[in-house]
């Protein structure tokens, strides 16, 4: 493929799928490889503003300086600004339980918008290319995906786009070779310690000695999974209307309703896997659903979904945010954790009209005792509800209100010594309800 067909080829990809102005600035990232060495080039040979950016994950010693040495010189040479960071990369995958190749991603792409942000550009262009998608497929195969999963690469992903999609791996080679272009090569990429490099060394060989043409061939299903995946989530979303239904930071998902679609299982994959839960989890997940037992937990790491009685519940996972208590002095204007709160204290005229939403309480000041704590509830704890005269044990309050899982552990209590005052967000307690008597009240906003 000569120059002018490499650059007619981007030109029309981005045309129909990326939809760039003119007048946009790209973010490029420029590791020195091929692929971003063209990457750079093709996008400025288009006319648009670049600022080239590197990074430097400290993995390959004396190699990586040298990379960052040849991305800032290609940089000058192209007459663009040259932005470079480093990381520690083994510490934050330790620090975050991941591998070496998922914090460099993280890293990657959270400087990138940093980056981008920083600098007033439009868009973040990497340099992934056609067999990249290829091996992204298989790579998600491997691990366990959805159709999505089984389309490889997106060419827009947020702020984040890739132009060189339509190209293979030996038509960026050509189009350096032809361009006089050097760059440089990672070493890395010989080794199979990484999955991806197994699948680009290993696998596909093998694929290809079974069909010669089998890049060709994975892109053809990537694109045919890619019209599959627009009919199928058509039908997950009018699903999932029928299905779900938000409640505060609480998805409900309805179980008898679930059961009803035609593949619920499949339904249920694809409601989870956005809050980070896998196939084998999804699994787990559906056995509880099966087996009508309710209490089961599971956990994705920054989400909490429970089994309730007729609801599968999501919300996000405390994990030890909060202490156990928290104090209110008398003269606290505002907690902002555990829960949004703020304090007022002012006379009673006996003409002023109190709200009455759950998530405002007006007490009277005079029975509290100072200084007031927020808990959780437990077992064993009663107060007497407003309007009521005898006591209530909380968790028979929780039962009638139809509380569920997640709603009983999201649930606060403010005490005045070892008096319940409040139940957040729902009941005060009659013991200290503003009458007659009352010389000033205390109000509590809970901007829930």
């Amino acid at each position: 493929m000569s120059e002018e067909q490499t650059l007619h080829m981007v030109t029309d990809y981005v045309k129909a799928h990326i939809g760039l102005s003119s007048a946009d600035r790209i973010l490029v990232g420029l590791s020195g490889g091929a692929d971003s060495v063209a990457l750079l080039d093709i996008l400025l040979r288009l006319g648009y503003d670049c600022i080239a950016c590197h990074c430097n994950f400290r993995l390959r010693g004396a190699e990586a300086e040298r990379d960052r040495d040849f991305a800032g010189e290609t940089a000058r040479q192209q007459g663009v600004p040259f932005y470079e960071t480093a990381f520690d990369t083994q510490a934050y995958a330790a620090r975050h339980k991941l591998s070496v190749e998922m914090a460099c991603r993280e890293l990657r792409y959270r400087w990138f918008e940093e980056l981008r942000c920083r600098l007033g550009a439009d868009w973040i262009a990497v340099a992934h290319h056609r067999d990249d998608s290829v091996e992204t497929m298989l790579l998600n195969l491997v691990r366990g995906t959805g159709i999505a999963g089984l389309c490889g690469i997106r060419p827009v992903n947020g702020r984040v786009i890739r132009p060189l999609l339509p190209l293979t791996r030996s038509d960026i080679e050509t189009y350096l070779a032809s361009r006089s272009l050097s760059y440089m090569t990672d070493s890395t990429n010989r080794e199979t310690r990484y999955t991806r490099n197994k699948i680009r060394l290993q696998l596909l060989p093998l694929l290809q000695s079974l069909n010669p043409a089998v890049y060709d061939t994975l892109e053809r299903t990537m694109q045919h999974l890619g019209e599959v995946n627009r009919v199928y989530a058509d039908a997950i979303a009018r699903q999932q209307a029928e299905t779900v239904f938000e409640d505060g930071n609480i998805r409900h998902i309805r179980i008898e309703s679930l059961l009803r679609q035609p593949a619920p299982k499949a339904l249920l994959f694809e409601m989870v896997r956005q809050y980070g839960f896998g196939p084998a989890q999804v699994d787990d997940i559906w056995a509880a659903v099966c087996s009508g037992e309710p209490g089961k937990r599971f956990l994705s790491g920054e989400y909490t979904l429970v089994r309730d009685r007729d609801e599968l519940l999501v919300a996000p996972a405390a994990g030890g945010r909060y202490k156990e208590v928290y104090w209110i002095e008398e003269d606290t204007p505002a907690l902002e954790a555990p829960l949004p709160m703020t304090f007022s204290r002012f006379p009673r005229s006996g003409n002023e009209t109190l709200p009455h939403e759950k998530n405002i309480a007006s007490l009277d000041a005079g029975k509290l005792r100072f200084p007031l704590t927020l808990r959780r509830w437990k077992k064993g704890d009663r107060f007497v509800p407003f309007g009521m005269k005898g006591s209530r044990k909380v968790s028979d309050y929780f039962s009638d209100r139809k509380y569920s899982l997640l709603d009983k552990e999201n649930a606060w209590l403010l005490c005045s010594g070892d008096d319940i005052v409040w139940l957040v967000g729902e009941r005060i307690s009659e013991k200290f309800k503003i009458t007659a008597d009352t010389v000033f009240i205390y109000q509590i906003i809970c901007e829930k």
